[in-house]
């Protein structure tokens, strides 16, 4: 049995939790003053995941860079592969908050999506 130490960022709370382990399985979460708190906990060791935020080039717009980010998270281990994924996309201007730039990244089924507006030069 092992135990990790963690800090909830699943509400403004912050509550320290301590996760029990029984090699890969969840024996339990204290600490959690909710529910976020606790699925957080088991989440965190068995599957890691995170929204990612990155830029792409913009040609033809008042912006030459465009900030983007994933719809949703995906698993933590994919961060590296999918702003690689990013790294040769240039999109033209007009864009809109929202506009899928890359869709269903890395097969995992999430879109990069704009998160800001540009408009034509």
């Amino acid at each position: 049995m092992s135990t990790r130490e963690l800090t909830c960022i699943g509400c403004p709370m912050g509550c320290a939790l301590i996760v029990e382990l029984d090699g890969d399985k969840v024996i339990s979460v204290k600490g959690s003053s909710c529910k976020i708190g606790e699925n957080y906990g088991k989440k965190e060791c068995t599957n890691p995941t995170r929204v990612v935020t990155s830029s792409v080039l913009v040609t033809g717009g008042k912006s030459e860079i465009l900030s983007v980010k994933t719809e949703k998270d995906i698993p933590k281990d994919l961060i590296y592969e999918c702003v690689g994924a990013l790294k040769n996309i240039v999109i033209k201007a007009p864009v809109h908050i929202g506009d899928v730039v890359l869709a269903n990244v890395l097969n995992t089924g999430v879109n990069i999506i704009a998160t800001k507006d540009i408009e034509k030069a």
